[in-house]
């Protein structure tokens, strides 16, 4: 059910996140989180010739991960919903061609894990699916070579730039177990643009979309942030956080005193890493593996987690366009 004019979904069967999987890189095991993830590469290649094939490799790993956890197997997931950075999504297609299960690939760069969630609870919630896995994934080394310069160049990064996380983080959702964190609300984003053109200053292109998305599943929901125990953003970074806190404030709702970026903690200092972590798979690998075990353990019980993304592609950028933003909203709660 839609409700106007905030265009927030309510979930009438609340589909529940009964586990979580993540699979990080040698530089995110080593920053603030790393004792929480689940696998970590030694490797960047995982083995494979390219990084392209290892960023493929890490979601398959990870979805499997988050099937076995969840004490499934394949043949009972009844979707597989997920996206990654890279042209025409080839990690998450690529890596649906390793399973069994009917695949919708979706793209909304960062903000692309929210997306999922929301697509897959719909469908569960809506009676078209018992239980789906939900992905996404990306690389530093496949997103620079893509968006930015090759490695090979050895290009200065600006002090604006955020470092692509190279990880993959998978849920799988059920609308048949209970007792676990469930999906109540969610609010689609809307396009917003600022005209932000600096393809390295991916917190400013975001920031007003997450405030835009934000303020409208507050209204939408009657619920003030205080009202939740935790409110996650996906990869604004140290700078996009402060101007989302700003343009939050000007709509008359202050977000200070729960409001955790990913990207802002993935790393363990943001002034050595710029201003912190972005990628589509930065926002799926915090939640899968720190943040939902606080949600199953109840020592928080409602979180509402926007994923941020920017929709730029080298194209677009090369032909002077601004960075319109995305951002994504579900509220988890334990009912």
């Amino acid at each position: 059910m839609i409700k106007n004019p905030y265009k927030t979904v309510f979930f009438e069967n609340s589909p529940s996140v009964i586990s979580t999987y993540s699979i990080v890189g040698e530089k995110e095991a080593n920053g603030n989180l790393g004792k929480h993830f689940d696998q970590t590469l030694s490797d960047d290649r995982f083995g494979e010739t390219t990084y392209e094939k290892a960023e493929c490799k890490m979601l398959s790993a990870a979805v499997k991960g988050a099937i076995k956890k969840a004490g499934y197997n394949e043949k009972e997931m009844d979707l597989f919903v997920g996206g990654d950075l890279l042209n025409q999504i080839i990690s998450a297609s690529f890596t649906a061609r390793d399973f069994e299960i009917p695949f919708l690939g979706l793209y909304n760069a960062c903000s692309t894990i929210v997306e999922s969630v929301i697509v897959a609870s719909m469908a569960i919630s809506g009676g078209f699916a018992e239980n789906a896995v939900v992905g996404t994934v990306s690389h530093f080394s496949t997103a620079e070579r893509q968006y930015r310069y090759p490695l090979e160049l050895g290009s200065v990064r600006p002090p604006q730039s955020q470092w692509t996380v190279t990880g993959a983080g998978s849920f799988v959702l059920s609308g048949v177990d209970k007792g676990y964190p469930s999906v109540t609300s969610a609010t689609i984003g809307k396009v917003v643009d600022y005209g932000v053109t600096d393809v390295n200053n991916m917190g400013a292109a975001m920031a007003p979309s997450c405030a835009s998305t934000l303020v409208r599943h507050l209204k939408g929901t009657g619920t003030r942030p205080e009202d939740y125990d935790l409110i996650l953003t996906g990869d604004l970074g140290a700078l996009g956080s402060k101007i989302f806190d700003k343009l939050v404030k000007d709509d008359g709702f202050d977000v200070s005193l729960n409001h955790v970026d990913c990207g802002d903690i993935i790393y363990d200092t943001v002034e050595s890493e710029f201003q912190g972590g972005s990628g589509a798979g930065c926002g799926a690998v915090v939640f899968a593996s720190y943040v939902y075990p606080l949600l199953k353990e109840k020592k928080i019980n409602k979180i509402l987690f926007l994923a941020t993304g920017a929709l730029l592609s080298t194209v677009s950028s090369g032909q002077g366009e601004s960075i319109p933003g995305i951002t994504h909203a579900v509220c988890l709660e334990n009912l």
